[in-house]
């Protein structure tokens, strides 16, 4: 096959400058933003796009194309200037409104607001992370489907991402995993807002990426050489059986007169003043955002025909990755036997083994906690370099990497990842989660041990406030299951669902109390009582089968009682509240019963029980019962309201 083609020495030279002046006019313009990093990385940048990357503007969703996250996504002006001169639909008005209500241009990259943006970036070390499940998906799906899906992750992360904890537990992992495709430039400038990296960090970087299985290829003082740049990552793409760490040594705010390695240029827009002196220095006309008409053209049009060259000797996502069949996962799920004890992290195990015939996409994996979460098929092999096969993930007890990995797997595409660990480790997890919800990355987050019934581990491992820290979040649907019914259901509605789900799993087992229709419209009333039942008590989780039991004591003494069953907040919002008050009936006093926060109940009852207060170190049914979270507990706290 021929050689794709290439820019013009000329139009090289003069793509970098106009990649600089962007950089500066937006920020200017906007009067915020980040210009020194992306000045940096222009030639960087440019070398990405226009040279060794296998993308097509044409067809920004060509399954084989290769991956470029910004991890200092700080730096988006940088990005969004190469979008722009590669043709993926902005335009110079998009960079000018940089920043901007409602603007192309956000100030920082967001998946599927910006054409060719892959993952949302930011939260410093969290793209660095989604590179590494972007390439176990490719590395998985190659492995099962042949190498006309093969690709490079590449990903740019600056000091501060590799200072954030995250990259430490991601870096580990893609070494140990060997992921030979994946290949980060670590942007080398020694700079943080706060002034140089000396004033916090000595790290030995190179010793500490080798140290994890990686291979390092130290670049030099090569930032502005575009040729010695294609060659190092034309070498970064050479089969090693590792990741391959890119050591680029760059001056922040190049070729600035004044701010050129200054902390300064970081985060403070230049002034007109700085921006006409760096304009002068690379001999470009001091007009903003100055783009020539002809070197756009002729960027994109090599950009367009590099595209179609590479798209014509490459494979597309097989059919059967494309889409989820529900209604064959509902009929694999078996019926839950009324007389079932079953604790709902072994029922998503039982309902995970059922239909992982039927989810070619499905990869699945826990954070050192796989059998105490019930996120494990059987049948699937352990992920490792000698089976990239494998569909079954040992993510060690790395919980912050594995909530951003599997944000670059679901945002890859073509795989559908689960990921488990105990509920109170979600706080771990809360800035992969939020920017799942954010990006709408169909991950499903399995947390198991989901209240003080943890028992005698204690406060430390007892979650309390972060039902209502997940509930907060917008875009995630979180379902807390009363039992297998309802844990079979929340499975096909996560399925269904256009984001991130929160599976909330229990430790104890737990009697079968409803159909697992509650899921579908956020709630189910087990219990009619009357048209006008004296209380009505809405419960979640485990707290179901005591509610009913609450119900039964009450009834013995005349007080008429109305149980509901409510899942999911979520669910129950989207079918109108409307619905659920009628549910719940003209009741004098309606309770909420949960083994955790009463924050937010105040918006569907009177009385929210709960706990307000940190767990003990106990067996489980003593702390809650010494909690409140008892059937005895509620029925003398109705018979106070009530007055009887």
């Amino acid at each position: 096959m021929s050689l794709p083609p290439r820019l013009s020495p000329e139009t090289d030279a003069l793509a970098v400058s106009i990649i600089r002046g962007i950089a500066m006019d937006a920020p200017l313009k906007a009067k915020s933003g980040h210009q020194g990093t992306a000045m940096s990385l222009a030639p960087l940048g440019h070398v990405l796009y226009s040279r060794v990357m296998r993308h097509d503007p044409a067809e920004p969703e060509w399954f084989a194309r290769d991956r470029f996250i910004l991890s200092c996504g700080h730096a988006s002006i940088l990005q969004y200037a190469l979008l722009f001169l590669s043709g993926y639909g902005l335009e110079l008005e998009d960079l000018q409104s940089f920043r901007q209500w409602d603007s192309a241009t956000p100030g920082h990259p967001e998946a599927g607001h910006t054409r060719g943006v892959e993952v949302t970036t930011g939260p410093l070390g969290q793209g660095f992370a989604n590179a590494v499940g972007m390439a176990i998906a490719e590395r998985e799906l190659t492995a099962r489907y042949g190498d006309d899906l093969s690709h490079h992750t590449f990903v740019v992360a600056g000091d501060g991402c590799l200072m954030e904890g995250i990259s430490h537990e991601a870096a580990s992992l893609a070494g140990h995993l060997g992921l030979e495709r994946l290949i980060c430039v670590f942007d080398d400038n020694g700079i943080t807002i706060d002034g140089s990296t000396g004033l916090s960090c000595s790290d030995d970087v190179i010793k500490r990426f080798e140290s994890y299985g990686w291979r390092v290829l130290v670049g030099g003082a090569i930032a502005n050489d575009l040729d010695e740049l294609e060659s190092m990552l034309n070498r970064a793409k050479e089969s090693s059986g590792k990741p391959t760490l890119c050591v680029l040594k760059t001056t922040i705010g190049d070729p600035s007169p004044s701010l050129s390695g200054k902390h300064e240029a970081h985060g403070n827009p230049f002034t007109a003043d700085h921006v006409a002196e760096a304009k002068a220095a690379m001999s470009i006309p001091n007009e903003p955002f100055y783009a020539p008409e002809e070197i756009v053209k002729e960027y994109r049009t090599v950009t367009a025909a590099r595209g179609s060259h590479f798209r014509a000797a490459s494979g597309a996502l097989p059919a059967e990755l494309r889409s989820i069949d529900v209604t064959a996962i509902r009929n694999a799920i078996p019926p839950f036997a009324s007389d079932t004890q079953l604790a709902t992290r072994v029922a998503i195990q039982k309902v995970l083994e059922a239909t992982a015939a039927s989810l070619p996409q499905l990869i699945v994996g826990s954070a050192d906690l796989t059998g105490n979460t019930g996120v494990k098929v059987s049948s699937f092999a352990s992920h490792q370099k000698s089976t990239p096969e494998g569909r079954q993930i040992y993510y060690g007890i790395r919980e912050h990497a594995m909530g951003a990995a599997c944000v670059g797997m679901a945002l890859h595409g073509g795989t559908l990842p689960v990921c488990g660990t105990f509920f109170v480790f979600a706080d771990y997890m809360k800035p992969a989660i939020r920017l799942a919800a954010l990006s709408k990355a169909r991950v499903v987050f399995v947390f198991s041990h989901d209240s003080v019934g943890v028992g005698e581990d204690g406060p430390t491992h007892q979650p309390v406030e972060q039902l209502a820290s997940l509930r907060s979040i917008p875009g995630l649907q979180v379902i807390r299951p009363a039992d297998g019914a309802e844990t079979a259901q929340a499975w096909i509605s996560a399925l269904e669902f256009d984001g991130p789900t929160a599976l909330i799993l229990s430790r104890q087992n737990l009697p079968q109390t409803t159909t697992g229709s509650g899921v579908i419209q956020g709630f189910e009333v087990l219990r009619a009582a009357t048209p006008q039942p004296d209380v009505a008590i809405v419960a979640t989780g485990s707290e179901v089968s005591t509610a009913l039991e609450a119900a039964n004591l009450l009834e013995e003494i005349g007080i008429t009682c109305r149980v509901v069953s409510m899942p999911s907040w979520d669910r129950m919002r989207s079918c109108g509240k409307s619905a659920f008050d009628k549910a719940i009936g003209e009741c004098r006093h309606s309770f909420s019963l949960e083994a955790g926060s009463t924050m937010g109940w105040h918006e569907f009852v009177d009385h929210p029980i709960g706990i307000d207060r940190f767990g003990a170190s106990a067996p489980g049914g003593v702390v809650m019962e010494k909690l409140g979270i008892s059937a005895r507990a509620v029925t003398d706290l109705v018979r106070s309201t009530l007055g009887r």
